[in-house]
């Protein structure tokens, strides 16, 4: 086969690469093109409400909502951007990577957790989308809520995120790019709307809060973005390897912050006539009371397609992972493996869970622990290889380069296990609390950052693993070339 017709069987409206590198002649990508993905990434009206919970539950005011909202997109998302780089370095998603880190078998340990991470960020997606769509029959047709329903828009929601997904990233990329000028504009009219309709009297007479939640406000803001790390690679790896490394980061933290700002900041000034949407079982019912009709109708159509694309872009990356674990099947399909899960959780998460917002932030929690180990791990050994053996990562056998003792890289694994267990001890769910989480550091909900620092430096400290010749000869990177 020609290598024009491979290109267009890669990348035509069905995406059939797998996991295998993207050879240099089909890396045509931009680095312009992730901004739009990045937004995409963040278009949820969950933001809405965890703005609320800012200053109801951690009792902030609106400035120090401003620092939570500015400062956690960049903390956030410049680790999605930084750790991108490796996806244009090796042409392969990023738990496919991940194998030169923690050998072909170690490999399976943290990213059979960040696989069942994503279920419930997932659930999580399908459920506030399926909230929406019974939002909008409420409103325009008075159709209220029942188990049947709720079933059948759950089903709807996670049977359209499965075919998007499915198609692959070019098709994610034009989706991304229409829904960020659509939401875009209607969001610029709520936030008009709200503030014509405010009492910002009250919203600016509200008096300070602690630190300590301020701190932590910022930790649940970026748990987010933290999910997203381990995606970063997937969506650079048909860009050119002399692609500059910058924009890669400007455009995750530029895509994040021009949603997550705006929307934290309207859902704290939203908690003011409504303080109870923060917890609220339904996180989305309460748009149709704080908006006009004219105005709730489009929004949350926006929003439900913005969801659509958080959860696509979540399950085209975890058909990736799933792969990588061993699942022989192709990509399309292993996306279907999440589906499935995601309609079970999210059929109790709607039915039987009695809090839907206290469930999402004990997992945003929990969440951000799992997948900061691998980033400690994996960020520091960034610093050391410039390159990846493709035929290495493919090679599962102990033939390959990344075989190490076993199949296993001790020192990646011990960092990332000591890190994920330090993580735990400091850090407070409604159902777990580790024995340090009253500690300074777990009040101010920093066990996320704990866990990176430990990982990171137990890693480096620890003896170095050999590097192979491909990866130890790095090319230098260009760092001139067109965005």
């Amino acid at each position: 086969m020609s290598t024009t017709a491979e290109t267009a069987e890669h990348e035509g409206a069905l995406e059939t690469r797998g996991l295998e590198p993207v050879p240099d002649s089909e890396r045509h990508g931009r680095t312009r093109e992730l901004f739009p993905t990045w937004v995409a990434a963040n278009i949820s009206v969950l933001l809405l409400t965890m703005g609320a919970g800012l200053i109801v539950s951690n009792g902030l005011n609106f400035w120090q909502v401003l620092v939570v909202a500015l400062v956690s997109p960049v903390l956030s998302y410049g680790l999605v951007g930084l750790v991108s780089i490796a996806g244009k370095r090796g042409g392969s998603p990023g738990m496919t990577l991940s194998r030169a880190v923690f050998g072909q078998r170690g490999n399976l340990f943290p990213g059979s957790l960040i696989w069942v991470a994503r279920w419930g960020w997932e659930t999580i997606n399908a459920v506030t989308g399926a909230y929406a769509i019974l939002t909008v029959l409420d409103i325009c047709f008075g159709v209220k809520q029942n188990t049947a329903l709720k079933v059948i828009t759950l089903l709807g929601f996670v049977a359209a995120t499965f075919l998007i997904s499915g198609l692959g990233r070019k098709v994610l990329h034009v989706c991304s790019t229409w829904s960020t000028y659509l939401f875009g504009a209607f969001s610029v009219l709520v936030l008009v709307y709200l503030l014509t309709d405010t009492d910002w009297g009250q919203v600016f007479d509200k008096p300070a809060g602690s630190t300590a939640m301020m701190i932590a406000g910022i930790g649940t803001i970026a748990a987010g973005g933290i999910s997203w790390v381990p995606t970063g690679p997937d969506f650079t790896r048909y860009l050119p390897r002399t692609a500059s490394n910058r924009p890669l980061v400007g455009h995750a933290v530029g895509g994040a912050a021009i949603v997550v700002v705006p929307m934290v900041l309207m859902g704290a000034v939203m908690a003011v006539s409504q303080p109870g949407l923060s917890s609220a079982k339904d996180p989305v019912a309460f748009l149709g009371d704080l908006l006009p009709t004219w105005i709730a109708v489009p929004y949350l159509i926006m929003a439900l397609i913005g969801m659509l694309l958080i959860n696509s872009m979540s399950m085209y990356s975890a058909g990736f992972t799933a792969m990588t674990l061993g699942i022989k099947v192709p990509r399309a399909w292993a996306v279907s493996v999440n589906a499935v899960i995601s309609l079970i959780f999210g059929y109790l998460l709607m039915n039987v869970a009695t809090s839907f917002m206290g469930s999402f932030i004990s997992f945003l929690t929990l969440l951000a622990v799992a997948f900061s180990a691998w980033i400690g791990v994996f960020g520091i050994d960034m610093l050391r290889r410039k390159t990846y053996d493709g035929a290495a990562l493919m090679d599962t056998t102990r033939t390959s380069a990344y075989w190490y003792k076993a199949g296993f890289a001790w020192q990646a694994l011990t960092s990332w296990a000591v890190a994920l267990v330090v993580g735990l001890l400091f850090t407070k769910v409604d159902w777990f609390s580790g024995p340090l989480a009253t500690s300074w550091i777990g009040r101010n909900g920093l066990g996320w950052l704990v866990t990176i620092v430990v990982a990171g430096a137990l890693y480096a400290l620890l003896p170095r693993q050999p590097l192979p010749e491909t990866d130890a000869a790095a090319e230098p990177e260009l760092a001139t070339a067109k965005a």
